[in-house]
């Protein structure tokens, strides 16, 4: 029987976190490793990540009539948003269209990979619930930060849990009733390559609240110019001739990429890290 696919859920109610940026150098760090991805954009409206794919398709053309070596592509599947007036109804046919893009990939893909929207919506819960592992892509701010909890503006204490919080632990308990478990990981992402007294003090109540909601925290990508320079040629760091480049530009890259072996070793995906990939 196959083995089913691993869910990995890029998910933030905030935008501008690097969803997307994250999500196409998880797919290719794990297609180079000779991983099966499928894809999914939950984004309906912005459809960040797909486009991102689109471009990558449309300079893979472009270089394999140069003769070039074609760029690796994730297998899409698109879920469309209802525009039926009633709720309900429209959120059955999101259910039914989810659920039906989702086992076209299941079990003929090592991975799949779900960017969901930085706003609320039934398809974005549909996604966290169906997560093997949960990725929450933040920047060292007090606006993130309280995207998981609030926090008391006098003594800078904890209060309790955000609602987006409280929306995944309410996903974790579904999966544990039919026996699933949910992976949370908050990803540190866009951080400055100097780091600050700032991001120290998030980092501490990161690790504060880490104990309370039982997600793990992993290193993210520093705030690099380039990540913004590749999306028109649907790039990843991983897929750039370093030959091309300066040396400054050589050594940037390098350290990038050792930024992006972290954190997928600390992802810890089964079948994938857990072989000795990275």
């Amino acid at each position: 029987m196959a083995t089913p696919a691993h869910v990995i859920v890029l998910g933030n109610e905030k935008g501008g976190s690097g969803k997307s940026t994250t999500a196409m150098h998880i797919f290719a760090a794990l297609a180079n490793a000779g991983a099966k991805i499928g894809a999914l954009d939950l984004d309906t409206r912005q459809k960040s990540f797909f486009n991102y794919i689109e471009n990558r398709r449309a300079f893979s053309s472009i270089r394999e009539r140069h003769g070039e070596k074609p760029l690796r592509l994730p297998i899409t599947r698109m879920v469309d948003a209802s525009d039926h007036r009633d709720r309900d109804v429209a959120e059955q046919e999101e259910l039914e269209r989810f659920s039906a893009a989702i086992q076209d990939l299941y079990f003929s893909c090592d991975v799949i990979i779900i960017d969901c929207p930085g706003t609320d919506s039934y398809l974005s819960r549909l996604g966290h619930a169906a997560a093997d592992t949960l990725i929450t892509p933040m920047n060292d701010s007090f606006v993130d930060f309280d995207l998981l909890a609030k926090l008391d503006s006098e003594s800078l204490e904890i209060l309790g849990p955000s609602i987006y919080a409280e929306m995944v632990w309410e996903c974790r308990k579904l999966r544990a009733e039919k026996g699933l478990e949910l992976n949370w990981v908050v990803m540190r992402n866009r951080l400055p390559l100097t780091e600050t007294d700032h991001m120290r003090f998030v980092g501490r109540k990161l690790h504060e609240l880490s104990r309370r909601q039982g997600f793990r925290i992993v290193p993210g990508f520093r705030e690099r110019s380039i990540y913004r320079e590749m999306y028109l040629n649907g790039e990843t760091l991983l897929d750039i001739d370093l030959s091309e480049r300066t040396p400054d530009d050589r050594r940037s890259i390098d350290d990038a990429i050792v930024e992006i072996e972290n954190m997928l070793q600390a992802l810890k995906i089964p079948n994938v890290t857990d072989n000795g990939v990275f």
